[in-house]
């Protein structure tokens, strides 16, 4: 019995050198990717100062409309991310990517990520362009950043069309979520390797090799950093803060919305129907796809865009 014992006590000792030195490698291997991403990592767009930071924002096409684009929570490369739908709008419009704080090549945040700050410099960056009139779109979350947007500045706001877009009544958005845990994954270079062996979201779609690979390094980076982490955070808090708040009602409001949208709410549909059903330029368009419907129906969403607008 004693010899079994001291086998299984030399056997678990090696198995934690082990585990510890593999940690090692793979923390140190990060530290390495990291400083060498940094000069990997392709500079686009054009830096704004907002608030003594620097958001990155890109302006592309030359129609007579703007529409300005604004990220669903967690999408690191906004702007290469929408590279499917920008593509289909500038031969009609003039678009404007907004990489908010914590995004993209914007700067890092240690400033509360509310909804209030948010919109604020989200408004700022396109004071400091001087685009004062244009159309909002949004994903995911930025239905709710949009929805604030949209009553803050309704002489500038032409129309707010969503993808997805989050509803403030929307189940799920009192989730505790394992912040610490998440950004230790990201210290540790844990993040990095589940990130590197977790399947391609962007396979089979219509984004070529190099800009997976910058949206990949991008990820790397951005991998809940202050701001994200402080935006999830502050989830429940800018959700419940929306929930009395509406569309103006002569606004345009154009929503797309996921057809079969089980996996998210079962009453996915209906919720954004009830968004539109007192405007009275509102409508709800479903599409078949996932969550970020713009990767595969651009093209869908861009003509049923201008169709719903020359209406």
């Amino acid at each position: 019995m004693k010899k079994f014992f001291r086998i299984l006590l030399k056997t678990i000792a090696v198995i934690g050198l082990t585990i510890v030195l593999l940690l090692a490698i793979v923390f140190i291997v990060n530290i390495i990717c990291n400083k060498i991403e940094q000069g990997k990592i392709e500079h686009y767009g054009q830096l704004i100062t907002v608030n003594e930071g620097k958001m990155n924002v890109t302006i592309q096409g030359k129609g007579a409309e703007t529409i300005v684009l604004l990220p669903g929570f967690g999408t690191a490369a906004p702007t290469l991310d929408f590279k499917p739908l920008i593509e289909e709008l500038t031969p009609h419009y003039r678009v404007v990517s907004i990489e908010p704080f914590g995004y993209g090549l914007s700067d890092d945040t240690d400033k509360e990520r509310s909804t209030d700050n948010i919109v604020s410099e989200i408004h700022e960056a396109l004071q400091a362009l001087k685009i004062d009139r244009y159309m909002l779109m949004g994903h995911s979350i930025a239905g709710i950043y949009g929805l604030d947007y949209v009553n803050q500045y309704p002489n500038e706001v032409t129309a707010f069309v969503g993808i997805d877009s989050s509803v403030p009544t929307q189940d799920g958005m009192d989730t505790k979520f394992p912040i610490k845990s998440l950004q230790l994954l990201k210290k540790t270079g844990i993040a990095r390797v589940l990130i590197k062996f977790s399947d391609d979201p962007y396979a089979g779609l219509s984004y070529d090799d190099d800009t997976k690979e910058q949206i990949r390094m991008i990820t790397n980076k951005n991998f809940y950093n202050t701001s994200t982490s402080n935006e999830l955070t502050n989830i429940e808090m800018n959700f419940t803060a929306a929930k009395n708040v509406t569309f103006p009602k002569d606004l345009p409001l154009l929503l797309f919305v996921q057809a079969k949208s089980e996996g998210i709410e079962k009453n996915w549909i209906p919720l954004h129907e009830e968004q539109v059903k007192n405007s009275v330029h509102g409508k709800v368009i479903t599409l078949d796809g996932d969550h970020y419907l713009h990767h595969t129906r651009s093209q869908e969403i861009v003509e049923n865009l201008k169709e719903f607008m020359d209406n």
